[in-house]
């Protein structure tokens, strides 16, 4: 269907219009596979979402911005950037809600590896072209330098809050950082067997980022994929007699296995990492990830029985679970090595989502009902008695409806402005500010256009809901070098109102999505949960500090400041509101306007 608005024109086909809108957007691709490249006679065949392989398909075939050849109807130049104040997205006459429009067959596809990235010479940004090429060279590569990973595991980082490392950047904003090598490094521990929990799958890819000498452990790979997808992942796994599959049970409708973590055991003892990047080349190379990773948990003495091994959060409880609600055979040796072994050092609260309808006291065991009941017994009242804001930051976002009464500044705002369990505020007096890439975030970016096929807001979703991007706030993280490092990782915040200390910080799975974080149905007496999530709440309370905040750290303390007093921010506060000329990055329209840092332009189709 041709469509019209603020963008110009373009062609929505039938399908991208009833999908991508009641979750994360995240879920599998719903359409055939790309076309091979030529020459290309094998290709890993792991699912992906729309918005990712249209990025593999601009990877594979940029348009330069001077490209006159290509067959897509473009939108006019002139129109691009007009009527930006918030109202350019009324490009559909259909009043269904979202939920009715994916009533729809659900159907899953395959995905196609981008073939090998012609040269293109980089624009500002970029000194080197690191595409596909780069990204397979990437695994010849060797983990960090031993004393770097061991004072790493053993040095300051009270937090054990790490983000994963970027290419391109500078290697100073790398220290202390993270890559998948580093985590899987003999240095960690020396492995028995792993289990990787994740959405998106590179199972070759994955396997290469395992030491040589730990590639044929067993590994489990805990997934939600069916049908072909399912097929397709176990076809990537068949070359490996060491790999088996544990298909998550998604038994409400357009939910997905978003959980990303990882359970290392090893000879010494046990490591849990819970973490926001997909077990893909692209996800490790010029993203902002973030991950928090345990400290080498001991085997308990033998015979040891009952709570022992527990912390004060309860992390060993709760991610046990965790675990028993995939109601899996498969994981009751990871239960049992769990319960095997001391996780009383953990300083983290578990916070999961879980696919389910809840009642009574199991309404509090998951998503954002879970949240407010750890900040109401946990968090200092102060929050709530000074109005300090809320803050949001995701690389998805799933319907909200109509307005915010719906649920964002209803249900989930109450839970995350819950603040000490005797007070109740006005939760109309706090300000919230959510964090989302503009499309200059994304035009300006390492990767540029492409970068967005990671962030796959679509403009069937948007334009039903211009209200939400009033809260929207640009994406700058100058404080860690990633400013052009898109995000994919999710974090959720309760910052003073001069964003000099922070309540709470949580590092998650979970988009902006009521798939995500549940919705109250049965006038608030059930939640309904359709996706697995997984992440750590950070609390002072737990870290020894009793005034009930952190100090958010800056920029000169970023190397120095090995105190639990102060936490480190991975963006820069307070956000920056978009301004009128600002643009949410919307995956399924086209930019052909500026071209991004490789001097290509953006036509998904």
């Amino acid at each position: 269907m041709l469509q019209e608005g603020a963008h110009g024109k373009w062609t929505v086909s039938s399908s991208d219009e009833s999908t991508e809108e009641n979750s994360d957007s995240e879920k599998p691709s719903t359409s055939s596979l790309l076309g091979a490249a030529p020459g290309r006679t094998s290709e890993p065949q792991y699912p992906c979402s729309e918005a990712r392989k249209a990025a593999l398909k601009r990877k594979a075939s940029p348009l330069k911005l001077d490209d006159k050849k290509s067959s897509v109807e473009l939108p006019p130049p002139e129109k691009q950037r007009t009527s930006q104040e918030g109202s350019g997205w009324c490009l559909s006459s259909s009043d269904e809600e979202p939920e009715d429009q994916e009533k729809q067959a659900h159907k899953e596809a395959l995905k196609e590896e981008k073939p090998d990235e012609p040269t293109v010479q980089p624009l500002n940004l970029c000194k080197v072209d690191e595409l596909s090429e780069n990204l397979k060279k990437e695994d010849d590569e060797t983990p960090s330098e031993a004393q770097d990973t061991w004072d790493l595991l053993n040095g300051g980082n009270p937090f054990r809050f790490f983000l994963t490392k970027v290419k391109g950047i500078e290697p100073s904003h790398n220290s202390g950082a993270l890559h998948i090598k580093d985590i899987l490094s003999p240095l960690f521990g020396t492995l028995i067997s792993s289990a990787q929990f994740n959405y998106c799958i590179d199972v070759g890819w994955l396997v290469s980022q395992y030491p040589q000498e730990f590639r044929k452990k067993p590994l489990l790979i805990v997934h939600g994929e069916k049908r072909e997808s399912k097929a397709a992942l176990l076809a990537q796994g068949r070359p490996y007699e060491n790999i088996s599959f544990c298909q998550a049970k998604l038994d409400i409708a357009f939910g997905t296995h978003h959980t990303k973590m990882m359970i290392l055991l090893y000879e010494e003892g046990l490591r849990v990492v819970i973490h926001t990047s997909n077990l893909i080349a692209e996800d490790w190379h010029q993203k902002t990830q973030g991950m928090w990773l345990s400290p080498l948990y001991p085997r308990l003495p033998q015979g040891t029985t009952g709570s022992a091994g527990e912390s004060e959060t309860h992390f060993k409880s709760d991610l046990i679970s965790y675990l028993t609600a995939y109601n899996s055979p498969m994981l009751k040796e990871w239960i049992d090595a769990i319960q095997e072994h001391d996780l009383s050092e953990t300083r983290v609260y578990l916070l999961g989502s879980t696919p389910g309808r809840y009642q009574g006291s199991d309404k509090e065991k998951w998503g954002h009902l879970r949240l407010r009941k750890l900040l109401k017994k946990h968090a200092s009242s102060r929050p709530a008695q000074e109005s300090w804001p809320v803050v949001g930051q995701f690389s998805s976002i799933g319907s909200m409806g109509a307005d915010g009464s719906k649920w964002l500044c209803s249900e989930f705002q109450d839970s995350l402005v819950a603040a000490g369990s005797s007070v109740t505020n006005p939760k109309s007096d706090v300000p919230m500010h959510l964090v989302y890439p503009t499309v200059n975030n994304v035009r300006q970016s390492l990767e540029g256009y492409p970068a967005g096929g990671s962030l796959p807001y679509s403009i069937q979703t948007a334009q039903k809901q211009l209200w939400l991007h009033s809260y929207f706030h640009k994406w700058s993280a100058e404080i860690s070098g990633r400013s052009q490092a898109i995000p994919h990782i999710k974090t959720y915040m309760r910052p003073s109102p001069d964003f000099q200390k922070i309540a709470w910080f949580l590092v998650t799975s979970a988009n902006l999505s009521k798939a995500a974080w549940g919705a109250l149905e049965k006038n608030g007496a059930q939640l309904m949960i359709r996706s697995y999530e997984l992440g750590v709440l950070f609390l002072p309370s737990a870290f020894g500090l009793d005034k009930g905040y952190f100090h958010v750290r800056g920029r000169a303390l970023a190397g120095s400041s090995d105190s639990a007093a102060y936490f480190p921010v991975p963006y820069d506060l307070p956000p920056e509101q978009y301004g009128s000329k600002d643009q949410p990055w919307i995956w399924n329209i086209p930019y052909t306007n500026a071209p991004d840092t490789h001097g290509n332009m953006w036509v998904p189709s």
